[in-house]
């Protein structure tokens, strides 16, 4: 099978053997769990199953202890688990008890918490390198998924296990999640039971599901495969883990960022010597190929048209032809094909495409059949001695097989996997041995299986399940006791029954349909070609927002009761919506009178506090947000909450890096306080609005260097973690657009289509909640700087929205997970369904009538059971705005840990589309 597997071979037992030095921070021989004894008076966990109650584990391993868990059979919330469990917590001076600091148990050094003041100080959010990550997984569910919701607004089910990790994630939570399995935490400690254990499991079979779970561990960041030891991404072993994961899993967010990894990889990875040189034809078909498996078009695949390149790049003759043409062993070959599984596979990718295959491609194939019927893994050139092996065999049969008339090769080959086969059912590497090789079993199986051989088949995948791992991965050899991915993901597509010929990621089976059918009403603020009613209602929606038992006296609280801090980034969210629709302009009176006017929380804060103008803390993005308020309501930026909003966010301009331990600035040219994308483009609409282009140049190139220069995506982190965000693009596009002049129109171009190569098939886009509605939504506002090109894809996102959008009017984090209005969700989802862009957000409020500013002491009177029309009201958003991270008791929404930090509380907002060309050919910005 070409050199991959030898390379596998080598770094694969390495790569485990590093993976299990990591865990032993919190593992001995296995995970240790300790039943939680802390202050409070937590239930046994005996007594929390999976119908009654449920379980929390804390890991302490990064402070030399163990995992603690913790059960409460009459949950209310995770963070009151998390207490009940019989853990203390502290939260952050500036953000209160919702954004978890610091956690301890009386189980573990006499309750100390964790960090402790030596290294976090609590004031503001910890950084996204260092905090209490939260971590959920449902009854039957042995995966952990990255909570969308915070603490305090997920309501844990019977059943259910949550988890506390401290350390590191991106967005989305690809990375950072526990060492040990909710199964784990559910019996109390030991290893998994291996797949001969699972009485779900038949003799005989893989654990398919198992296999999966090793694969995504292999995932650095959820989106590749790294070489051991270094940073440096293997393409060939990421798409071998795509393929593996398709056939376990289906469609889905874990694959979604695989498949974006490698689509920004293309040029990396299928053309090295250039776009102009042919493609590396293992490589392109690979990424076609998976292209054709997740019903994506490998036409348009991270920009190049995979298929006709490959088609457009084979060998007119080889070296017998007197003039050999580099990259060409035979007339046929692909132009750098160099082994048989990457002309298989070439031929494959055409095969599924629907290309007609150059003439040559698949005889070049049967050339390869050596007398025995084996087929050789190297491209030989003519009257070179041919040994052939099973794998490369069962490939090659699999792929002329499907490719039809070449029969006489195809029952050749057959006769020789079948005499290839040892009595134990396994196929050796070579005809050499007398071991079983659990790659070539899983090639052989999967062309026995199409060829009909069912008898052979079912002896091949018995043996492969024998030689699973209690890990769920599978090593190379027969015993080997370290699992390697270039032998595990061949013996997953075995054990699903599949092959890379059939194999299609196939979408999950909904288990909860939306609440409601697509609502009536569609954007009122620009014209459109799109049928009417496309979009959500948009009045039901600001109906929602301003509901009294959601918008309390011109705020938002992170209760929904009104009895703790104001959230005033989400209420600016709220603002931004009400601008955006003009449906209701009194209400948003009502929250800018409040703002404006130094009005004061229960808790005696206000948005000066919030944003920290003028103190140690000062949050550069708050602060703009606050501006970018002002702005869009036609107020004076330079008098607004008693203070000069713009001279802030201008002093909070970064003239170098902060040095440790003072992290309040990442670069030159960032803000302070603010590491995140969604807080620098803030931060320079802001500045922009108000004529301080002069000003806003060092954040600006800031920003632009922070583009992905292959995608044209844009990260959501500050320092950049090398992932790519659609929430933070659409962002940074609408942030771009608005400078003056053209310089950085590219720039907006390419992170445009970006964005639209991110769309689902349902229109929506993915987040770190799964398929966002704050995605869709951001998507729908920098799609439409350029309308016209993205009708289409904006059509679709509308769609999505208005089929998350419930009976009260208020729209569901995402389309998995736990359902109910959100507040943050649904101010996103209003404003953004607009189109609005940030940089021309205006709406007079002429005609309406002043607000008295309330005191804090103002009685906040609610009707108990009241949710705004019966649906039922979660309130996502935590302390410290900014879609926080899962564990601050925010929602996570689609900045999930990059929330956490975004110090600009809300950052969800909304813009006006407007023709970027005729902007700036009109002067007007």
């Amino acid at each position: 099978m070409g050199t991959a597997q030898q390379q596998d071979r080598h770094v694969g037992k390495k790569r485990l053997l590093s993976l299990l030095t990591a865990a032993a921070v919190t593992f001995a021989a296995s995970v240790v769990f300790v039943t939680g004894a802390g202050p409070a008076a937590a239930d046994p966990v005996a007594e929390c199953t999976a119908t009654k109650g449920a379980i929390v584990a804390v890991d302490f391993g990064p402070f030399r202890g163990g995992v603690v868990r913790g059960c409460d059979t009459t949950p209310t919330t995770g963070y009151a688990l998390l207490h009940e469990g019989g853990f203390t917590t502290e939260g952050t001076q500036h953000d209160g008890d919702g954004f978890i600091c610091r956690i301890g148990t009386g189980s573990f050094n006499s309750g100390t918490q964790y960090p402790t003041p030596a290294t976090e100080d609590c004031v503001l959010t910890p950084q996204a390198t260092a905090y209490w990550s939260y971590w959920i997984a449902s009854p039957g569910q042995d995966s952990w998924s990255y909570s969308p919701l915070g603490a305090m607004s997920r309501k844990p089910q019977a059943g259910d296990v949550d988890a506390w990790v401290f350390g590191g994630t991106d967005v989305g939570g690809s990375t950072g999640r526990p060492t040990f399995t909710p199964d784990e935490v559910r019996a109390g400690g030991g290893a998994t039971p291996g797949p001969s254990e699972d009485p779900t499991v038949p003799a005989g079979k893989i654990d398919v599901t198992a296999a999966g779970r090793w694969v995504s561990g292999q995932l650095r960041e959820g989106t590749h495969v790294a070489d051991e030891g270094s940073d440096t991404p293997n393409d060939f072993l990421t798409t071998e883990a795509a393929y593996a994961l398709a056939a376990a899993n289906g469609k889905g967010s874990a694959l979604d960022k695989v498949v974006t990894h490698l689509a920004d990889r293309t040029d990396a990875y299928a053309y090295p010597a250039g776009a102009e040189e042919p493609p590396a034809a293992p490589a392109a078909a690979r990424l076609a190929l998976l292209a054709e498996i997740t019903e994506g078009d490998p036409r348009d695949f991270g920009g190049h048209d995979l298929l006709g390149d490959l088609a457009e790049n084979v060998c007119p003759a080889g070296p017998e032809s007197g003039s050999p043409t580099p990259g060409c062993t035979a007339k046929g070959d692909f132009h750098g094909a160099t082994y048989a599984d990457g002309q298989a596979l070439a031929v494959l990718a055409l095969l599924r495409g629907g290309v007609e295959r150059p003439a040559g491609t698949e005889e070049r194939l049967t050339q390869l059949v050596c007398q025995d019927g084996s087929v050789t893994g190297i491209l030989l050139s003519p009257g070179e001695y041919c040994d052939g092996d099973p794998a490369t065999t069962g490939l090659v049969a699999l792929v002329l097989d499907e490719a039809g008339g070449h029969e006489a090769a195809v029952a050749k080959m057959r006769t020789y996997l079948k005499k290839a086969q040892l009595k134990s059912g396994a196929f050796p590497v070579d005809n050499m041995s007398t071991t079983g090789s659990v790659a070539a079993t899983s090639y052989a199986a999967q062309a026995l299986r199409a060829l009909g051989d069912g008898d052979a088949t079912d002896a091949a995948v018995a043996w492969l399940s024998r030689e699973q791992l209690d890990d769920g991965g599978f090593g190379f050899d027969e015993g080997a006791t370290d699992a390697a991915l270039y032998a595990t993901a061949p013996a997953v597509l075995a054990g699903a029954g599949t092959d890379l010929v059939r194999l299609v990621a196939k979408a999950p089976e909904p288990t909860d349909p939306p609440t409601t059918p697509p609502a009536t009403g569609g954007p009122t603020t620009k014209p459109t070609t799109r049928p009417p009613g496309v979009g959500p209602d948009l009045k039901k929606g600001v109906g929602f927002l301003t509901h009294p038992a959601n918008l309390l006296q011109g705020r938002y609280y992170d209760d929904g009761a009104g009895q703790g801090q104001a959230e005033f980034g989400m209420t600016i969210d709220g603002a931004f919506a009400l601008a955006a629709t003009g449906h209701d302009n009194n209400a948003l009176r009502t929250i800018v009178d409040f703002l404006s006017g130094g009005g004061k929380d229960r808790t005696g804060r206000t948005l000066v506090d919030w944003s920290g103008i003028g103190g140690k803390y000062a949050q550069g993005g708050r602060i703009g947000k606050a501006a970018l308020l002002a702005q869009a309501v036609e107020r004076d930026p330079r008098d607004f909450g008693g203070r000069d909003l713009i001279a802030a966010v201008t002093d909070a301009v970064c003239e170098k890096p902060s040095t440790a331990p003072d992290r309040s600035c990442p670069a030159k040219g960032a803000y302070t306080h603010s590491p995140s994308v969604f807080a620098q483009s803030l931060g320079i609409i802001a500045q922009v609005r108000a004529g301080e282009e002069k000003a806003a140049e060092a954040p600006i190139a800031y920003l632009a260097s922070l583009q992905h220069a292959s995608s044209g995506a844009w990260p959501s982190l500050i320092p950049s973690t090398g992932d790519s965000d659609v929430d933070s693009t659409a962002m940074a596009a609408m942030t771009l657009d608005l400078v003056p002049g053209d310089a950085h129109a590219a720039a907006v171009d390419k992170s445009l289509a970006w964005i639209a190569a991110r769309q689902l098939p349902d229109g929506g886009f993915p987040g770190a909640s799964g398929n966002s509605v704050n995605s869709a939504a951001l998507a729908v506002q920098g799609l439409s700087l350029d309308a016209e090109k993205y009708d289409k894809q904006i059509t679709k996102a509308l769609k999505f929205l208005a089929s998350q959008q419930n009976k009260d009017g208020g729209f569901n984090v995402a389309k998995e997970g736990q359902r109910g209005s959100d507040i943050r969700a649904s101010a996103q989802a209003v404003g953004g369904a607009t189109g609005i862009s940030f940089g021309t957000l205006s709406r007079s409020l002429k005609g309406t009538t002043p607000n008295p500013v309330p005191s804090s002491s103002t009685p906040v009177i609610v009707t108990p059971g009241d949710s705004a029309g019966g649906g039922g009201i979660v309130n996502a958003d935590g302390r410290g705005g900014g879609g926080g991270l899962a564990s601050t008791g925010a929602q996570a929404l689609g900045l999930a840990a990059a929330a956490a930090v975004l110090v600009l509380a809300g950052w969800r907002t909304v813009v006006t589309a407007r023709n970027r060309r005729g902007a700036a050919a009109g002067g007007e910005r």
